[in-house]
C-alpha cells in the first residue's frame, strides 16, 4: 500500500502512520532500528528503497527516506508512506522537501519526530555523502553511519575524505564487499604450514577503493609490506599474493564472478567470488551497531602501503586449472 500525502508536515506523516495502524493492522512492533537514507530526489530512491526493504527482511526497521528536492522552490514538503507488500517487512516513509526544507539541519528537523522511540538509528548514504558523516545534522543522531565511496562521482577522493575524518560509527561499503576476500584469505592462513607471509601484493583496477582499502588491511594484519598495484584487467578487486617461505598463496579473480585459491601442495580451488550486490552489503551492516574498529584500522593501514606502477597480468581462471 502507498499513501501520498503531498504539501504535508511530519505531524500529518505522524498522524497518518496511526491511522494506517489502526485501520489495516499495519504493526510497528519488532521494529529493531530506524534507516534514514540521505539521497536527493531523483531516480536513485527507488533503487536506494529495494535494497533497504530487501535487508528489512532480516533486520525489521522504519526506514526514512529523506529525498533532498530543489533547493531555489517554494517551501513544501510531499510525503509519501508505503506500508505492506510494497515496503518488505518494514514501514517506508519518504519525505521530499524542497525550498529551505532540503537543507541538512531542516531534514534533521523532519526526521526526528519520526524516529522509533529507543530504536538505533543508522544513517546511510546510498550516493554522496558529507566529506564528515559524523559532524551532517543527521549522522549526529545515528549511531552507525553508512557511505559508499565507489558510488560518489569522484571514489577516490570520497574515499580519502573516509580516511582523513573516520571516527567509531562510520563505515563504508567498500569494505564490505571485502568479506569474502577477507574471510578467504584468513582460511588460507589458518591452514598448515603455519609460515609467516613476507609480502603481499594486491591487484585491481586503477580507481578501486576497495582494492586499497584490503591492502590496507593485510598491512595491519600481517605486519608485512605491501604493494598495490594496478591489474592488466578486470573489474574492481582482481587479486591478492601472499608471499610465504614455502610459496605463494594466491586468490584471483580476472572476470569479477568466478575466483580461484592457489596454494603450494593443494589443487587450485574454484569459488564462488561474485561482486557484491548493495542489499546484501546493507543487511551485513545491519548486523552490528557497535564500532568496527577492523575498518578504522585498515583505513590507517592504507597508509602503509606502497604503490606499483607495472600492471600485474592476471592468468585466466578455468574449471581445469
Amino acid at each position: 500500500m502507498i499513501v501520498d500525502l503531498p504539501s504535508s508536515t511530519t505531524s500529518a506523516v505522524n498522524k497518518k502512520l496511526v491511522e494506517l495502524r489502526e485501520s489495516n493492522g499495519v504493526l510497528a512492533l519488532g521494529r529493531v532500528l530506524t534507516l534514514v537514507i540521505l539521497t536527493d530526489d531523483g531516480s536513485s530512491i527507488e533503487g536506494a528503497i529495494e535494497a533497504a526493504n530487501a535487508a528489512s527482511r532480516e533486520h525489521p526497521c522504519r526506514v526514512i527516506v529523506l529525498a533532498r528536492g530543489q533547493r531555489k522552490a517554494a517551501p513544501r514538503l510531499d510525503a509519501q508512506i508505503r506500508v505492506g507488500g510494497d515496503a518488505g517487512a518494514s514501514e517506508v516513509i519518504v519525505l521530499r522537501g524542497y525550498g529551505p526544507l532540503a537543507s541538512e539541519e531542516a531534514g534533521a528537523g523532519m526526521v526526528m519526530p519520526l524516529l522509533l522511540p529507543d530504536a538505533p538509528v543508522v544513517a546511510w548514504w546510498p550516493g554522496e555523502a558529507p566529506a564528515i558523516p559524523s559532524q551532517d545534522a543527521v549522522g549526529r543522531l545515528a549511531q552507525r553511519r553508512i557511505t559508499d565511496a565507489l558510488s560518489s562521482k569522484n571514489p577516490l577522493k570520497a574515499f580519502e575524505q573516509r580516511r582523513a575524518h573516520h571516527v567509531a560509527g562510520d563505515t563504508d561499503l567498500t569494505w564490505t564487499r571485502l568479506t569474502s576476500w577477507r574471510a578467504l584469505l584468513a582460511t588460507a592462513l589458518d591452514a598448515p604450514p603455519h609460515e609467516d607471509v613476507t609480502g603481499a601484493t594486491v591487484a585491481g583496477e586503477a580507481v578501486s577503493p576497495s582494492t586499497d582499502l584490503l591492502a590496507g588491511w593485510l598491512a595491519v594484519r600481517l605486519d608485512a609490506r605491501v604493494k598495490r598495484s594496478p591489474a592488466e584487467a578486470g573489474p574492481g578487486l582482481v587479486s591478492v599474493r601472499l608471499d610465504r617461505r614455502s610459496g605463494p598463496v594466491e586468490l584471483l579473480r580476472p572476470d569479477g564472478k568466478i575466483g580461484s585459491l592457489r596454494q603450494p601442495g593443494q589443487p587450485d580451488r574454484l569459488v564462488a567470488l561474485a561482486r557484491r550486490e548493495v542489499r546484501d552489503c546493507l543487511a551485513e551492516e545491519l548486523r552490528r551497531l557497535d564500532p568496527d574498529e577492523i575498518y578504522g584500522a585498515a583505513l590507517a593501514g592504507v597508509g602503509r602501503v606502497t604503490r606499483g606502477r607495472a600492471p600485474v597480468k592476471i592468468p585466466a581462471v578455468t574449471a581445469g586449472s
